[in-house]
């Protein structure tokens, strides 16, 4: 039987089709070879010397890609160099006497050098970082070869160790020159702290509509502020990561603001009566069942000062949700008083007596005018309202004198003060 043109022109197609991709296959080897040639090599390690600020400089226009070559080049870097300092440890621990001093020196020089590197390296996996890079294992790989590795067991080895380490300039010296800066820093944002409080003090001095209270918040605040930031600075010169520092502390306010809620509605609130200033520092208020004068305020409570000179501090929450009577939160009061006469006296000169006593008063005020009136008739008397206005520093003076006053000129001028009377009626019952 024979085969059609047409199968026989496809079988022989597909044969050479075979051949051609077996023939291919060595050839896309050699291209994929050749493309790996052709990755670009890292450009900031052809100088491992180069300082750190220039290093940076460098790095910021290379894209996320370009920085994976550059970790990976000093990666390398850093690994020949600390095969470099494990060999001349194995040398130091195989010799004796003099040349192991000499030896565990140059251990500390290279350590040195290391910690350069490390730096570098570190400088360039943050910037890869923050490009989108991942470099956990960078890290874990750092994290691996830092510190230095003491020998206890032999003494003069330690001790040359210690000290060529306490001598390094990337070692003693340069801790040494961090905790300086470290101090100098909190120094000057405690001073620049008060500077800025006082500063922000005889700003909002001039501030009129301001409560003492807010004004007291807004001075502590500020000078807290600026030596929190001055105390990050301060951290970041001990070289501590302050970034992952702030993740933290956002983090854990997140969860302390679920443990809080109590004190953080106490902060809430706080906030609302400096806002809303329904008192200020030195008033008398009347607020959660207690009568005191406002001798303190912080944003979660505030202290009184009663009558009789307790201290009671109570939550902001308590006083924002209550009522809050301010009783010296007005230049003017009305001293309300209640005086009783005899029905068998001249309500006409009683009331001139009152009325008396009233306008020869220094303290009381001509406006608004007194007012002087029968309220009541009473069991056993016939009351008079009294309701003279005076200053609010002299409230209780006006009460306790005119009070007086009235005693003594009733009497003067025989108008009688009743008191509660009874009659007993008395029945002697019949003897049987």
């Amino acid at each position: 039987m024979s085969v059609p043109p047409l199968v026989r022109n496809r079988k022989v197609f597909n044969i050479i089709a075979v051949m051609f991709a077996i023939l291919l296959i060595p050839v896309s080897g050699a291209l994929a070879q050749s493309d790996k040639k052709d990755q670009p090599a890292p450009v900031t390690t052809k100088n491992p010397d180069i300082t750190i600020d220039v290093l940076e400089h460098r790095l910021q226009p290379l894209t996320k890609e370009d920085l994976a070559v550059e970790a990976d080049g000093w990666l390398q870097i850093l690994k020949k160099h600390v095969g470099q300092v494990s060999e001349m440890q194995i040398k130091a621990l195989q010799a004796e006497g003099d040349a192991k001093t000499e030896l565990l020196e140059s251990v500390t020089k290279l350590k040195e050098q290391q910690t350069a590197l490390t730096d570098r390296f570190n400088a360039v996996i943050n910037e890869f970082k923050l490009k989108g890079g991942t470099i956990e294992d960078y890290q874990a790989y750092v994290k691996a070869i830092s510190g230095v590795e003491v020998d206890v067991s032999d003494a003069s080895a330690a001790w040359t160790v210690i000290t060529g380490w306490l001598i390094s300039s990337e070692g003693g010296i340069r801790w040494a020159k961090n905790i300086v800066f470290f101090l100098i820093v909190i120094l000057l944002s405690w001073v620049l702290s008060n500077i800025i409080g006082k500063a922000v003090q005889k700003a909002v001095v001039k501030i009129q509509s301001a409560s003492e209270l807010l004004k007291d918040f807004i001075v502590n605040i500020s000078r807290r502020a600026v030596f929190v930031v001055g105390f990050i600075v301060a951290l970041s010169m001990l070289e501590v990561n302050i970034g992952p520092l702030l993740a933290a502390i956002g983090a854990a306010g997140f969860i302390l603001g679920f443990a809080l809620q109590g004190t953080l509605s106490n902060f809430a609130a706080g906030i609302m009566i400096l806002i809303y200033r329904p008192y200020d520092i030195g008033d008398l208020i009347d607020v959660g069942g207690m009568l005191g004068k406002v001798d303190a305020m912080t944003i979660v409570s505030t202290t009184l000062r009663k009558p009789d000179n307790q201290k009671v501090v109570i939550p902001n929450n308590m006083i924002w949700g209550d009522i809050i009577t301010n009783i010296t939160g007005t230049s003017k009061r009305r001293v309300d008083l209640v005086f009783g006469i005899g029905y068998s006296d001249d309500m006409a000169k009683a009331q001139a007596i009152l009325e008396d006593i009233l306008a020869n008063h220094e303290s009381v005020l001509k406006d608004p005018a007194p007012v002087v009136k029968v309220h009541e008739l009473a069991d056993s008397s016939v009351n008079f309202v009294v309701r003279p206005w005076v200053a609010t520093e002299n409230y209780w003076d006006v009460y306790w004198d005119i009070t007086r006053s009235v005693k003594e000129r009733f009497d003067a001028d025989g108008v009688s003060i009743p008191f509660p009377q009874r009659d007993v009626h008395m029945h002697q019952a019949a003897s049987a």
